[in-house]
């Protein structure tokens, strides 16, 4: 039997559709859809239609809405302001500690990288103006891509490599300085442009950050309005940072990209209550953001080759091993490198699954599968893998004493107290995989999961989807993405997913795909002509 939430979309999705005619429905899982996500349906008989699943909300989550305002009306001088991920406290902003367990003082050093980073902007800005080219721009542009990236969530959560990120800024101003004035050109003023951090401490830093955090500047700007498209063009600009970044470790960088990343944070270092300059700077955000993930699409593709359909084994295989979380297939493929021949086994965790579907790595033997399911459980996941992790990138989390001398980071990931590793020699994880017990037996029969629907994959597929279609073979596509989190109420899409009907075709992105492929129900259906009812599509940083 469906249940009332299930029941309630399909009716919603069907009050558009004629006979023989697929909808396509979309539900974002970053938020459950009664918080506010809409389904969208697509027929023949009306291209676009919108079915709001919240104008029928159950009780709970108008009282829900009631605590968050009430929270944020008590809101009164408090230890740290985060608000960037969607699990924040009362659904209004972390202000004693995060629950993702970032700290006041992390908060506020974060706060702190973040203001220079607009004001590297505005020495940027003065930099090209003054007839830099790209070459001299390059430090400036790599700081930026990495302290933007290290500021993500569950990214660095060491205050000292924070430090260091503010610190090293300070120097690549100096150096613009230099070169705007050996250009002839004007530097930047104003109180941004101006800070100076290059003799302070961690302490003085951090007594800095809280001196910007986000209550600070929203009393600065005084417009609540004008303030919301700052902070979303702060935190937009944080992911367009991130996926650069990853094309720059696959030899790509765009000094267009670069330009206009500046020229945005230039803009967040006015307190100006700008309502049409700041609309069009996140508008510009979003523009940015769909070139640099078209850029990084084609970076993974051409190094690694065009994702293929690949079953991926998701069972233990005996041996030493070593575990690979995060997005950045260049750290893996190293890894892969260093360890052929060493009998050492390697597996991907969370958002590395869809790594199994690009050629270019599946060619290593012993890149033997997938070991977990998405980032909120590793903290379980990866106390019982028998051998070392090694992080690449979002997402990390405090680690268990059980597993804390195994745990690796590299690039932009910290935390304190874990090992950083400071560049792609791998030689003391894999001393450490040998010294550990591994898996001691291969499990029998093994499981397996099909990844590399990337949409080089998928669209080929187009005229045999649009026959099932006209022949009743689909009635429906659902598209289920986005990052997953740890709230009870995220099991609505398994749920959803399971009860849908056996002619629909379920499209996964994201990391919340790990709640669909795991779910049992669905595990290798098919349709009536044969393709799989689930299809995952990869994670915008991979696929």
């Amino acid at each position: 039997m469906l249940s009332r939430a299930t029941s309630r979309l399909l009716n919603l999705s069907r009050s558009t559709t004629v006979p023989k005619a697929a909808s396509l429905s979309v539900y974002a899982s970053s938020s459950p859809p009664f918080s506010g996500n809409a389904g969208i349906g697509v027929s023949r008989s009306n291209p676009i239609c919108v079915s709001n699943a919240t104008r029928n909300a159950p009780s709970k989550q108008t009282s829900r809405r009631a605590m968050a305002t009430a929270a944020s009306a008590s809101i009164s001088n408090p230890a740290m302001f985060c608000r960037q991920c969607e699990q924040t406290q009362d659904h209004v902003a972390c202000r004693s500690v995060g629950i993702c367990g970032k700290t006041p003082e992390t908060s506020a050093m974060q706060d702190g990288l973040v203001h220079t980073l607009k004001c590297m902007g505005l020495w940027c800005v003065a930099a090209r103006e003054a007839g830099a080219t790209s070459e001299e721009m390059y430090e400036a542009n790599w700081w930026t891509l990495r302290s933007a990236f290290s500021t993500l969530t569950n990214v660095n959560f060491d205050e000292e490599r924070i430090a260091e990120f503010i610190r090293e800024g300070q120097q690549v101003k100096k150096n613009l300085q230099e070169l705007i004035q050996k250009k002839g050109g004007t530097a930047p003023t104003g109180p941004v442009a101006s800070i100076d951090l290059s003799d302070m401490d961690t302490t003085q830093l951090e007594e800095f950050g809280y001196t910007v955090s986000i209550p600070k500047l929203k009393e600065a700007m005084g417009n609540d309005d004008c303030f919301s498209l700052m902070e979303i063009a702060t935190y937009g600009s944080k992911g367009v940072c991130a996926y650069a970044a990853h094309c720059h470790q696959l030899g790509v960088m765009n000094e267009e990209v670069m330009a206009g990343l500046h020229e945005v944070f230039a803009k967040l270092a006015s307190s100006e209550a700008d309502m049409n300059g700041l609309l069009a700077n996140v508008l510009r955000v979003g523009a940015l953001n769909g070139k640099v993930l078209a850029m990084l699409d084609e970076a993974h593709a051409t190094k690694f080759g065009v994702p293929q359909p690949t079953q991926c084994k998701v069972t233990p295989t005996e041996g030493k091993a070593i575990l690979v979380s995060g997005h950045d297939l260049m750290d893996l493929e190293e890894l892969l490198k260093q360890t052929e021949g060493t009998d050492v086994n390697v597996y991907t965790h969370g958002e590395m699954l869809p790594a199994h579907g690009y050629p270019g790595l599946k060619k290593y033997s012993h890149l033997v599968g997938n070991f977990g399911t998405a980032w909120q459980n590793q903290k379980f996941e990866f106390s019982a893998f028998p051998g070392p992790i090694v992080v690449t990138t979002n997402c990390i989390l405090e680690p268990r004493r059980m597993y804390k001398d195994r745990i690796y980071s590299i690039n932009e990931v910290g935390v304190s107290g874990v090992k950083h590793l400071g560049s792609r020699d791998f030689s003391e994880v894999i001393a450490k995989a040998k010294s550990c017990k591994g898996f001691p037996k291969t499990i029998s029969p093994p499981e397996y999961h099909t990844v590399g629907f990337n949409h080089r994959a998928v669209l080929p597929l187009a005229g045999e989807v649009i026959d099932a279609v006209q022949k009743g073979v689909i009635s429906r596509i659902f598209l289920i993405g986005g990052c997953d989190g740890s709230q009870f109420d995220r099991s609505y899409f398994t749920e959803l997913a399971e009860e849908l009907p056996d002619d629909t075709l379920i499209l996964t992105l994201g990391c919340a795909k790990n709640r669909i492929i795991h779910s049992k129900k669905l595990l290798h259906q098919t349709l009536a002509n044969g393709m799989p009812r689930v299809m995952d599509m990869g994670v915008s940083e991979i696929g």
